[in-house]
């Protein structure tokens, strides 16, 4: 993999801790009855997959959300519920991404929803007294790109707006249709296992 200028990372499996019963158990405590179908490690359905494609704003989200859940659940409840999908990010990980930058392009190409990722994942990229930005040079999100991984068009978003060559960039995410996806493009792709660092994957490509 000489050729590798480009590393482009998944966000939650990948570079974030991420606990997909966390926010199943939270949203059914509020009283939602088929959380376990709508929230999945890799793939959302009904509003979440909506909310993600950025076809649902925040605030309709959660009006299509309540109707499954007994009254007077607020806003505010549905989003925390929401965000406890995501743990954290350690710190190892954010000096990793800073020292892959000094070699590689960096980058990101997520399926993620506004109340996440404004809420509480560009919040996360602040540890270090640091700015996203600061990691990485482009940020795709879904609810952006109006398209979520694993439809082509997200990745023709990613490759246009922020002017990568496939055949130079590595995809590492945690889910296999997602690479399968992004190797029809010419990417060169690496499954990061449940548990896995990326920076052991990298190692063993001779790639840091």
């Amino acid at each position: 993999m000489s050729k590798i200028k480009n590393l482009l990372f998944d966000l939650g499996g990948v570079v974030i801790d991420i606990e997909r019963q966390r926010c199943v158990d939270s949203l059914t405590a509020l009283g939602m009855t088929n959380a376990d179908e709508m929230i999945g490690l890799y793939r959302q359905s009904g509003p979440f997959l909506q909310l993600e494609a950025g076809a649902l704003s925040p605030a309709e989200f959660c009006n299509a959300m309540r109707a499954t859940m007994p009254e007077g659940v607020t806003d505010a409840q549905i989003e925390q519920a929401i965000c406890n999908f995501i743990i954290d990010i350690p710190t190892h990980r954010l000096v990793a991404l800073r020292q892959l930058r000094e070699k590689y392009g960096t980058y990101v190409l997520s399926n993620t929803n506004p109340i996440m990722f404004e809420g509480v994942i560009d919040k996360l990229f602040r540890k270090e007294g640091r700015q996203m930005s600061d990691y990485f040079d482009g940020v795709t999100v879904s609810y952006r790109a109006k398209h979520n991984k694993p439809a082509p068009e997200i990745f023709e978003y990613a490759i246009s707006t922020m002017g990568i060559r496939p055949e130079e960039t590595l995809f590492l995410d945690d889910s296999q249709r997602n690479l399968d996806a992004a190797a029809k493009f010419g990417f060169a792709t690496a499954l990061v296992p449940e548990g896995g660092e990326f920076m052991d994957i990298l190692k063993q490509l001779n790639l840091a």
